[in-house]
């Protein structure tokens, strides 16, 4: 029998580096790696100078229990208790954020992916999978011995060729792939060479935000898709229709480099594996927040080094 997930045609391939690979997967787990000189300095926040009480904590203290949190796979509580044991072994004088405070600040926080701006256009990878959610409605069926509606949301990522995340976006579960694929390209500050996705993204929209910012498109049409008209030139929509017609859609991916949209499902991957498949918050800012930590989680981890391979020979 034919197997459709491995075809022979498919490239197998070796890893070249795992001597420096595996150091990187080894510091991944590294504490002070997450504990940062800049987030211990900045724990306890400056005087506003506004009446009321001053914060206890500033966000690089709460992003810092988060992360751990993530990281490690921890409750609030636990992840509370985590952070103070290892404030204590490193004879640092500064208290943890509470759980109640993790929860409640959790949704307030700005996250930026923190990543250096690249001096080449890069190519945008885009695509999109789901998270899993717990909402008051299933808990309450399991509660009560019945099947609950499972709940999801959408991650939208955009990496560039490395497989570092350049922009992502949290949505419901019902929001259009293509429509969220405008405002990945508009978050990308970097010059973008080529945007790349699935046929979800073959829209005339995901065109012209392309060709704004000087991008080719590499999406292969939908089955059965036709030129938009007869007038020329052709748009660039129409010329990819009419080339995957004529070269037929396999040698179309081979030739236009279509192959590169697994470094956005290596990325899936990589988020499912190390941070999981759902989302541990329910409130929907907090949730906002935990995948955007999450990101920079992925984005740190990834520039510790990733493996480096190579095509077998056939």
């Amino acid at each position: 029998m034919k197997s459709r997930v491995h075809p022979k045609y498919k490239t197998k391939y070796r890893v070249t580096n795992w001597a420096e690979y595996d150091k990187a997967l080894v510091r991944r787990g590294d504490i002070t790696l997450w504990i940062s000189e800049d987030a211990i300095e900045a724990w306890t926040p400056a005087r506003s100078g506004k009446r009321g009480a001053p914060r206890k904590y500033s966000d690089a203290a709460v992003e810092t229990a988060l992360t751990l949190r993530l990281i490690y796979g921890l409750p609030l509580r636990q992840a509370e208790g985590f952070l103070r044991s290892l404030l204590r072994i490193m004879g640092l004088d500064l208290n943890a954020p509470d759980h109640t405070t993790l929860s409640r600040r959790g949704r307030q926080l700005n996250i930026s992916l923190r990543r250096k701006a690249s001096s080449k256009p890069i190519d945008l990878i885009i695509d999109s999978t789901g998270l899993s959610i717990v909402g008051q409605g299933e808990w309450a069926a399991a509660k009560h011995g019945k099947r609950g509606k499972r709940g999801w949301r959408k991650l939208h990522l955009g990496v560039n060729g490395a497989g570092e995340i350049v922009a992502q976006v949290l949505t419901d579960a019902n929001v259009d792939d293509a429509k969220t694929g405008l405002d990945l390209i508009e978050q990308v500050e970097d010059d973008i060479k080529e945007v790349i996705g699935d046929a979800a993204y073959d829209t005339s929209a995901i065109y012209e935000a392309a060709g704004a910012r000087g991008a080719d498109v590499v999406v292969p049409p939908v089955k059965g898709a036709v030129v938009s008209g007869s007038k020329l030139p052709l748009s660039a929509r129409d010329e990819t229709v009419l080339k995957v017609n004529a070269l037929g859609r396999r040698e179309w991916k081979k030739e236009s480099g279509y192959h590169r949209q697994g470094r956005v499902e290596n990325t899936f991957f990589r988020y499912k594996q190390i941070l999981g498949g759902k989302l541990h918050a329910r409130h929907v800012q907090a949730q906002e927040v935990e995948a955007a930590l999450a990101c920079r989680i992925l984005n740190r981890m990834t520039g510790l080094g990733l493996p480096v391979s190579v095509a077998k020979a056939a």
